[in-house]
């Protein structure tokens, strides 16, 4: 009695043959491996969310304390400006994403297209939020020992007691300046990430560029694509809480 058994070596080379060359060694399959990789990317997102979370908590709680001090210092910020950021990080999601699109397909010049034009997006918001923020220094309104408040009238220009000085303001200082705080800590902390997205976005370009043996692998464009669209919703909830304060 005989029985057929696959000599060890033919068995290696059988799965050898099937083994797909962007799949590490310690995954069973690549459907086991791009599943690690989307629940390990939005574990470290939920870090995130939990750290902004922080943030949100405290402008809630310390609005609820000083409402007409937030509302009053808000109108110091630009309306226009940061509608226009707005609309610069939702058109970089949309590119991000057809990126995305384009890596599955395995088409470089659609993935070097998209991955472009969400660069050129994120150094515009970039050079926008800094061109708010040398508004702020300019005005003294940045937290510090110099830090010099006036109250703004509800129609967004001075009110009387701008002309007064901040002791004799209707705004307390104090209150005026735990605003610009906790605005310049979360949208700086915003504009941190926006840069970590610009570094990992112009490094995959590059991969793509001169045809890195790792870009044959889509998921590490839907990798970076995620975390952009974590950015951008970030600032989706950070314009309205800072810029569309209600006046009552």
């Amino acid at each position: 009695m005989s029985t057929d058994v696959m000599p060890i070596s033919h068995v290696h080379a059988v799965e050898h043959e099937h083994h797909d060359p962007n799949q590490a060694h310690q995954f069973d399959d690549m459907e086991q491996q791009n599943e690690s990789y989307i629940v390990g990317m939005w574990t470290f997102l939920v870090t995130e969310i939990m750290f902004f979370g922080a943030l949100f908590l405290a402008y809630v709680l310390f609005r609820s304390q000083h409402p007409a001090a937030f509302i009053d210092a808000h109108r110091h910020l630009d309306v226009g400006l940061g509608a226009t950021n707005t609309v610069v990080l939702l058109s970089s999601s949309l590119f991000a994403a057809l990126a995305v699109r384009g890596a599955q397909l395995q088409q470089k010049g659609t993935q070097l297209f998209w991955l472009a034009l969400t660069l050129v997006c994120a150094f515009a918001f970039l050079g926008i939020k800094t061109k708010e923020y040398t508004h702020k220094f300019e005005e003294h309104l940045y937290p510090g020992s110099t830090f010099h408040y006036h109250s703004v009238g509800e129609s967004g220009g001075p009110s009387e007691s701008a002309m007064l000085s901040p002791e004799k303001s209707n705004i307390p200082q104090g209150q005026a300046e735990l605003f610009f705080v906790i605005y310049f800590c979360m949208t700086g902390l915003h504009g941190i990430h926006v840069i970590i997205g610009i570094i990992t976005i112009t490094t995959l370009w590059l991969m793509i560029k001169f045809n890195h043996k790792n870009t044959n692998y889509f998921m590490w464009v839907e990798m970076a694509g995620l975390y952009w669209h974590f950015v951008d919703i970030v600032w989706i909830f950070l314009f309205p809480l800072f810029y569309l304060i209600p006046g009552k």
